[in-house]
């Protein structure tokens, strides 16, 4: 895996570069392995970099070379034209532009089959993914349905009173209406056990997000998309991490505790979504809210 990554290492975009991806060490420091292995589990970080081009500035910039053209020829530029004028702008304004970078982490469990990868949006996870599997050939990738989407499930969840089994309801939820309006309802440090929250259920919205906690030690926001969002150990998951470590020591430590608790909380939360869809097998049945 090691010598894979080493031919997809990051370089930093070139002048006319619009992004640039590659893998660095997850430690942080330079020249350091590109894969760390902690407990079993393999760890890895792509980093990205992107020129920052608004959009404003480069139609700018082509209304300058479509004026230029039109003052020479005497016509307006045509679509294909004005295709290759706005090529030629972003290639003269690339090398002005900032560049930004933003790191992702991977995590891959071998054990059990698992991966998971830190990003803002689904989007951007598929690209680390996209990356790994160019990078390391033969890996093979398959995304996790669940028996039961995570919207019916929270509906069910909210209506009932019941959380599923290890798992605690918190006091952050997003609503939105199915219909035309589409609705949103929000609430934030709001107790959600109301007949408010059920009427709005009842009346046709489906929760988006739902703020869970599992087992007291690990809290989280589910999306109707099963995707895990701001994910925070609770205190009770470091007390017994040492006070004093140096960066090396740090790293290990933070490593263990997270997968540690990550491969314990992720089959609890497919249980409680009916359980992992294998493909081509029959669905699980609905709860009855959804029945109803």
């Amino acid at each position: 895996m090691a010598q894979r990554l080493e031919k997809a290492l990051f370089v930093e975009c070139g002048a006319t570069q619009a992004v640039s991806a590659g893998w660095v060490p997850p430690r942080g420091q330079p020249h350091g392995p590109l894969v760390e292995i902690v407990g079993g589990h393999r760890l890895l970080t792509l980093m990205v970099e992107r020129r920052l081009l608004p959009g404003a500035v480069v139609k700018r910039r082509v209304d300058e070379l479509a004026q230029q053209v039109e003052h020479e020829t005497g016509r307006k530029p045509g679509k294909k034209l004005k295709k290759e004028l706005k090529d030629q702008a972003t290639l003269e304004l690339l090398p002005m532009a900032f560049t930004k970078r933003a790191s992702f982490k991977v995590w891959l469990d071998p054990k059990r089959g698992l991966l998971m990868v830190d990003a803002g949006s689904a989007a951007r996870a598929d690209e680390v993914v996209t990356q790994l599997v160019q990078t390391l050939d033969g890996l093979a990738v398959a995304p996790l349905h669940t028996a039961q989407s995570a919207a019916v499930c929270m509906a069910d969840w909210l209506s009932t009173g019941e959380a599923p089994a290890g798992f605690t309801v918190d006091r952050e939820c997003e609503l939105k209406a199915d219909d035309e309006t589409k609705a949103v309802v929000r609430y934030a440090r709001h107790r959600l056990d109301t007949d408010e929250v059920r009427q709005h259920i009842q009346a046709g919205k489906r929760p988006t997000r739902l703020a869970l906690t599992w087992q007291g030690r690990v809290s989280f926001v589910l999306n109707d998309a099963g995707q895990i969002k701001k994910l925070d150990f609770l205190d009770v998951v470091f007390e017994n991490r040492p006070s004093r470590t140096d960066a090396d020591e740090a790293f290990d430590a933070d490593a263990a505790i997270a997968t540690c608790e990550l491969v314990q909380l992720i089959p609890d939360l497919v249980e409680a979504l009916g359980g992992e869809q294998v493909p081509g097998a029959a669905p699980a049945p609905a709860p009855l809210l959804e029945a109803a």
